[in-house]
């Protein structure tokens, strides 16, 4: 899935209120641009994004099957 699907999906489902939907569309976007980056610029992004993950703290409690369950349609 590239980033304009994974986003499509985002949009369609309602995701732009799961902040680690948009974390990983910004890992998306950055693995996309991996190869026009530098490799110190790359580590950086990535280290940025891995932090604001972190940062979401456990709000997967409670939304396991929300949050980790399958995409609607990859069943």
């Amino acid at each position: 899935m590239d980033s304009k699907t994974l986003a499509q999906f985002i949009e369609a489902t309602d995701g732009i209120s799961k902040p680690w939907l948009l974390v990983q569309l910004r890992i998306k976007k950055l693995q996309e641009q991996r190869d026009t980056m530098t490799q110190d610029a790359y580590m950086a992004e990535l280290a940025e994004l891995h932090q604001q993950l972190m940062n979401l703290g456990e709000w997967w409690i409670g939304r396991e099957d929300e949050a980790f369950g399958p995409l609607p349609g990859s069943e």
